[in-house]
């Protein structure tokens, strides 16, 4: 038998799955097969032919589809997105087939009539990174078609995706009407803060620095337009040799703020740069010199200017409305507890005096309530510490009560909320919506949203929330890995969860008994089983049925899943 020898082209691939496909199945499989095949044979068929493509094979519920013209291939994929859109409409939710699309152009290798090679491989990547109903486009596509498509593309960064050697730059269709919420990244109005350099003699003013840094953040972070990598992405520098242009490439960013502080008994002294990375130049540089209890409005003061600065690429931003400024001996021990709070177990319950304290001098410091209502919550869930859920519950309002536009402190709520017992997943989502809508920029926020996804039983829009989280927040703490990993288990991505805890050291007890699941659904029993041992032996009195009351899951076949794993690692029940 003579085979067809292997070419090489160029070609536009499109590869699509329907989001979800498990749970249609589980919920009536004769109808979901049928109405798929229709939809196979009435939208995606003919939209293909028309726009010059061909199908080169359906995966399950899924296709790869190839054009010669990468026109025609984003095209098709809008239209795809749309048709399919319109005959969901008269659908319920869980009846509806909605897809995600990638779209790359690239070298494919042909053989017979099959395709394969990276340029498949990159599309399907970025198929998984695109939201339910969207559509996502490697950046060689966008070049190549951006001015002859009436398309608005959204960039949102490099990507760095599974089994490809080099990061691969990634853009959103905006599609019309579409209303998936998404932390903007605007070309030139993206930024991050440097940890201040503490210039001080005393090393304990460390905290200081870090903290205004910190606060500098969250400021600039409530910008409207404009996209601010979080606290612990541009701590990961501290203390090193930087060179701007270098990190601001990590970072996937335009601008840099680096400064520094001098502390004395009385008076600060603050030197801040704005700087645009790319070409090393500053675009603002000043120096503060003020009585220390004016600090806080140096903060508000240093945000202005910035944003002032940055007027060209944010032209519809506002002044932000002046904090109160909270008591100074409370706000250093506010700043020491907000560090410590996730180091570690042992720092967690250090940091509970510093919080404790800050809220005793000062009743009406909300960061500070907020903080503490996390630091308890943060110690029961990851630390296994005895945790009073009334108590944090009551500083979690009490916080929001106090500051109603403090994003953290509703991020905080929405997290106890769902974890106190009573799994008001309800609540917890519109403490989270609040938080977002407050700060677009809050990677914490998106990463609980995603948990809450999994709690909900929406796997797939768990993992693309979460990856909103790691854009925000791109050198994360170890507990991003512990908590995506359990995404990834809910989504059923086993291997992706043993890729991820594998960097999740620092918080072993939470990630081992994912990890012991995951590489049990894998078929891996001895692996699994050594690693339910390890996480026994930190956590002696686990067991499955005192984890399942405290996991407010919204659909039980969700909780069973879980289970599934558990057992098959040998933890008990």
């Amino acid at each position: 038998m003579s085979h067809s020898p292997a070419t090489r082209r160029l070609a536009a691939i499109v590869v699509l799955d329907v989001v979800g496909f498990s749970r249609l199945m589980g919920a009536d499989e004769t109808g979901t097969l049928a109405s798929l095949k229709e939809r196979w044979a009435l939208i995606l068929e003919p939209v293909v032919a028309q726009h010059g493509g061909r199908v080169v094979k359906f995966m399950g519920d899924g296709a790869l589809i190839e054009f010669p013209s990468a026109v025609n291939a984003v095209n098709a994929a809008v239209e795809l997105q749309s048709k399919f859109t319109a005959a969901n409409a008269a659908l319920p939710e869980t009846r509806r087939i909605v897809l995600r699309i990638g779209v790359n152009l690239g070298d494919v290798i042909g053989e017979g009539s099959d395709i394969y090679g990276d340029g498949v491989n990159i599309a399907a990547r970025l198929e998984t990174l695109a939201e339910p109903g969207g559509i996502m486009v490697s950046g060689t596509m966008h070049d190549h078609v951006l001015g002859k498509v009436d398309i608005l593309f959204e960039d949102m960064g490099e990507q760095e995706l599974k089994n490809i050697a080099k990061p691969v730059r990634a853009h959103r269709v905006a599609q019309p009407g579409q209303q998936l919420r998404s932390p903007a990244k605007p070309k030139g109005a993206s930024i991050a803060v440097l940890p201040f350099a503490n210039m001080s003699s005393d090393p304990e003013q460390e905290f200081f620095a870090d903290g205004l840094s910190e606060d500098l953040i969250t400021d600039l972070s409530k910008v409207p337009g404009l996209f601010v990598i979080a606290r612990h992405s541009t701590f990961a520098y501290k203390g090193k040799q930087i060179d701007i242009r270098q990190a601001a490439k990590e970072l996937g960013v335009i601008y840099v703020v680096e400064g520094s502080v001098r502390r004395s008994a009385s008076r600060v002294r603050i030197t801040v740069q704005l700087i645009e990375a790319a070409g090393g130049g500053h675009l603002w540089a000043d120096r503060f010199d003020r009585n220390l209890e004016d600090v806080f409005e140096l903060q508000d003061e240093v945000v202005g200017k910035i944003v002032s600065a940055l007027s060209d690429a944010l032209p519809k931003a506002a002044p932000l409305p002046k904090r109160r400024a909270p008591n100074m001996q409370a706000y250093d021990l506010f700043v020491r507890g907000r560090v410590l709070s996730m180091q570690s177990p042992e720092a967690n319950i250090q940091a509970r005096a510093q919080l404790e304290r800050a809220c005793a001098i000062d009743p009406t410091f909300a960061e500070a309530h907020a903080w503490l209502a996390m630091n308890l919550l943060f110690g029961w869930m990851y630390c296994y510490q005895p945790d009073s859920r009334e108590r944090v519950l009551a500083l979690a309002r009490q916080a929001v009560a106090l500051d109603p536009g403090n994003a953290e402190a509703h991020v905080i709520l929405g997290n106890v909320l769902i974890f106190n017992g009573s799994g008001d997943l309800d609540g917890g989502r519109a403490h989270f919506d609040i938080a977002l809508e407050l700060n677009p920029n809050h990677a914490d926020a998106w990463l609980f949203l995603a948990d809450l996804e999994v709690l909900e039983g929406w796997m797939d829009e768990a993992v693309v929330v979460g990856r909103n989280a790691f854009r925000l927040n791109p050198h994360p703490p170890p507990y991003y890995h512990w908590l995506f990993g359990w995404v990834l288990y809910g989504a059923r991505h086993y291997q992706e969860v043993v890729d991820t805890l594998s960097r999740a050291e620092a918080h072993a007890v939470g990630a081992l008994r994912i990890l012991a699941a995951a590489l049990a659904q894998l078929g891996r029993m001895e692996e699994a089983r050594d690693t339910a041992r390890r996480f026994l032996a930190a956590v002696p009195d686990f067991t499955i049925g005192s984890w399942l009351e405290s996991m407010p899951f919204r659909k039980p076949e969700d909780a069973a899943h879980f289970i599934e794993g558990y057992r098959k690692a040998g933890l008990p029940e």
